[in-house]
């Protein structure tokens, strides 16, 4: 009788472990497949920052409420933003720590391009 007791166990594991071995597979698919269909709408530094700063660009950009990465328009949209989201006159500090990281974000974008055009002027010099 313990003997098949053991068995049944035995029998019992090793079918919940199967199917754990494969969700665990399945997820890790699905994992890759969604960090590579991100991969693709970003280059990989502008990639890098969002995992960095973790928002994305449209993310930023739609806190901010700007259409392109036009410096000016970003630092008026993050002043108002931040001023009127201030807790001393009744805003929120979690939308304000939100409108600070999209700013950060777009800077970090903006850096990126720079960087990005100064080795494109380098390589046509060359």
């Amino acid at each position: 009788m313990a003997k098949y007791l053991a068995q049944i166990i035995l029998v019992g594991a090793q079918v919940v472990g199967r199917a754990f071995m494969r969700a665990l597979r399945q997820e890790f698919a699905a994992s890759q497949a969604a960090a590579n269909a991100r991969g693709r709408t970003e280059r990989p530094q502008s990639a890098a920052a969002s995992r960095i700063i973790s928002i994305s660009l449209q993310e930023a950009q739609q806190i901010l409420n700007v259409s392109s990465l036009n410096p000016e328009e970003i630092q008026k949209n993050y002043d108002h933003l931040f001023k009127v989201n201030d807790k001393s006159v009744g805003g929120s500090f979690y939308l304000q720590s939100k409108v600070v990281r999209a700013k950060e974000r777009l800077d970090e974008e903006l850096r990126i391009q720079a960087k990005g055009d100064k080795e494109k002027g380098r390589k046509a010099e060359t």
